[in-house]
C-alpha cells in the first residue's frame, strides 16, 4: 500500500517554516509522505527539512505588499497557484493538508477546500494571522500554538503548542550554567530576518555594561545584511567578543550554551527559549498584526522567565539595566531558566502529528 500522504503549506517567514519543519520529521517518523507547498521566499528556509520532503515551489502573492501592478496581478498569481494545486491534488491524492499561515499557503488550502479534503491550520501566534483567519471556518481543526488565541466568534481550537525542530528538541531542558565570573554568552536574535532596532540599541547597550561584566562576555548577534557589517564594526571598535551573521543555522546550540537570550517575541523563538530554558528579554514587534508578539511573550513573562521591554521603551539605556540585572543575580537568573522550562511544551510536534491523523481516519469514513 502506498504511504498516507499530506501536504504541508507554509511560507514566507522563518515563523511559519519552522514549526511546518517539526510537523514534517514527525509524520515521516510515522511513516508518511510528505510535501511542502511554498513559495520563493519560503524555499530560503527548507534547508534543514528532512531530504524525503519533497518540496513544492507554488505561485501566489500578497495584497498587502508591493506597488499597484503587484497588487493588480496578485489575484490572477494566486488562481494560478490554485489551479495548480488542484491538478497536483487530482495526480496525488492527499490524505490531509496542513497550512502553518502565509500567503504562500492560500494556493494549497484553497485547492484542498476545493476538492474537499480533510484540512486543518496551525496558528503560531497569539492572534490568527491574516490567512489563517481566512481560512478557520473553512477547515476541519484549529490547533494553536499561544493560549489563549483570539478567534473569530464560532471557531474553536485546541491547544496543541508550537512544534519545534529535532536540533531543538535534542536540547530540551540543556543543563544551565547561571552568570558568573567567567564566560558567558549573550544570544541576540531578531527573529529569522533579522530586527533593525536590535542592531541599533543592543550594541551600545552591551557597550556601557561595566568592565568586570564585559570582559567575559561574547556576543551571537544576528543582524540583516544591511545592518551586519556596522553592528560588528561597532563590537570590534568596543573590545566586544562578537559573531555577527544574517542568520544562524545553529540556533539550537547558541541558545543552549547562552546566560541570556534577547529577542523579538515571535512564535517559534519563544518556543525555542521555553523548550531549550532560558532567561530571556522580549522586545515584541510594535506593528505585528493584532499585536501578537506581546501575546506570544506573555507566557515567560507571566511565568517570570522574561522581561518584556515594549519597542517604544528599547532604547540602550533601559536594556543595559535589563541586562546587567540578569547577568548580575545568578539565583534570578535560573530561576528564570526554570521557568521557562515550566511552560514549555515539548510535546506539541506529536499533538500536531495526532490531530492529522485523526483528521486522516475521519476522512475516510465520508
Amino acid at each position: 500500500m502506498t504511504a498516507p500522504l499530506l501536504v504541508i503549506a507554509a511560507g514566507g517567514t522563518g515563523g511559519h517554516m519552522f514549526p511546518a519543519q517539526a510537523l514534517a520529521e514527525v509524520m515521516l517518523a510515522r511513516g508518511w509522505r510528505v510535501k511542502l507547498s511554498t513559495d520563493a521566499r519560503g524555499a530560503r528556509y527548507t534547508g534543514g527539512f528532512p531530504e524525503a520532503v519533497e518540496i513544492q515551489q507554488v505561485s501566489s502573492a500578497t495584497f498587502a505588499r508591493g506597488g499597484l501592478v503587484a497588487k493588480a496581478i496578485a489575484p490572477f498569481r494566486i488562481l494560478g497557484g490554485v489551479l495548480g494545486g488542484v491538478f497536483g491534488m487530482l495526480r496525488d491524492k492527499p490524505d490531509v493538508v496542513v497550512g502553518f499561515g502565509g500567503y504562500p499557503s492560500i494556493p494549497a488550502l484553497t485547492a484542498a477546500w476545493v476538492l474537499r479534503k480533510p484540512r486543518m491550520i496551525h496558528e503560531q501566534n497569539g492572534v490568527l494571522g491574516r490567512v489563517n483567519d481566512l481560512f478557520s471556518k473553512h477547515v476541519d481543526a484549529v490547533a494553536c500554538g499561544t493560549w489563549p488565541t483570539t478567534l473569530p466568534d464560532g471557531v474553536s481550537a485546541e491547544h496543541t503548542g508550537n512544534p519545534v525542530r529535532a536540533a531543538v528538541l535534542e536540547r530540551a531542558g540543556a543543563g544551565y550554567i547561571a552568570p558568573g565570573d567567567y564566560p558567558m554568552e549573550l544570544l541576540v536574535m531578531g527573529g529569522s530576518q533579522g530586527a533593525r532596532i536590535l542592531s541599533e540599541v543592543i550594541p551600545p547597550a552591551i557597550a556601557d555594561l561595566p568592565m568586570e561584566l564585559l570582559r567575559n562576555i561574547r556576543v551571537s548577534h544576528q543582524a540583516r545584511d544591511e545592518d551586519g557589517q556596522r553592528v560588528a564594526t561597532f563590537y570590534a571598535e568596543n573590545g566586544i567578543n562578537a559573531d555577527v551573521q544574517p542568520f544562524f543555522h545553529d540556533v539550537p546550540r547558541r541558545m543552549s550554551e547562552a546566560q541570556l537570550v534577547i529577542s523579538r517575541a515571535g512564535a517559534s523563538s519563544v518556543a525555542d527559549i521555553s523548550i531549550i530554558g532560558r532567561p530571556s528579554i522580549l522586545i515584541p514587534f510594535a506593528a505585528a498584526t493584532g499585536d501578537h508578539q506581546t501575546a506570544n511573550a506573555r507566557g515567560l513573562v507571566d511565568a517570570g522567565a522574561a522581561i518584556m521591554v515594549p519597542e517604544n521603551m528599547a532604547n540602550p539605556d533601559s536594556l543595559r539595566a535589563q541586562i546587567e540585572m540578569v547577568l548580575t543575580h545568578a539565583e534570578g537568573a535560573l530561576q528564570m531558566a526554570r521557568a521557562a522550562l515550566s511552560v514549555a511544551k515539548p510535546d506539541a510536534a506529536e499533538e500536531l502529528a495526532q490531530m492529522v491523523e485523526t483528521l486522516a481516519t475521519e476522512g475516510k469514513k465520508r
